[in-house]
């Protein structure tokens, strides 16, 4: 059962293409903490922490990474210090703000993240295998105007 499943005929199709997109997206993100956990004793969190870090070379604060991660600082907090425990990430002193660190992938980080990167790939697109490149950019068009229609609506 899943979301979509408590949406009756008689819905507005607004509603139940919501319920579509997001009993999708939930497909989609299982797929993918699943595979991260069974191929690399990870989580969803840890990659998309990684991820953040991968396209900052330079590092970033900590308060920065909560930002774009949409989390606590607790959390983040939490999560850079496993990783560094591992040895994934390093904390640098940041020059300009003496009582600030910048958190950035070690070597060994940038290694085991861009093998988890590549099968994150792979899932989704295994996933999205079901639909021609035609589809896809057909969706994918579709989904642009639906955001750019929301993101008007909710500013």
């Amino acid at each position: 059962m899943d979301r979509e499943f408590i949406a009756r005929r008689g819905d507005h199709s607004a509603l139940r293409i919501w319920l579509r997109l997001l009993t999708c997206t939930q497909l989609i993100e299982r797929r993918v903490r699943s595979g991260l956990r069974e191929e690399f004793g990870t989580t969803l969190p840890r990659f998309d922490l990684m991820a953040q870090l991968e396209r900052h070379p330079e590092g970033l604060k900590m308060n920065e990474l909560s930002r774009m991660l949409m989390v606590t600082g607790g959390n983040v907090t939490a999560i850079v210090d496993q990783l560094e425990k591992e040895g994934l990430v390093e904390r640098v002193a940041e020059p300009a703000d003496r009582r600030a660190w910048l958190i950035r992938l070690t070597s060994t980080g940038e290694k085991g993240f861009t093998e988890m990167a590549r099968a994150h790939e792979q899932w989704v697109v295994e996933l999205f295998a079901g639909l021609s490149s035609r589809e896809r950019d057909e969706l994918l068009k579709l989904l642009a105007k639906l955001k750019q229609h929301a993101v008007g609506v909710t500013t």
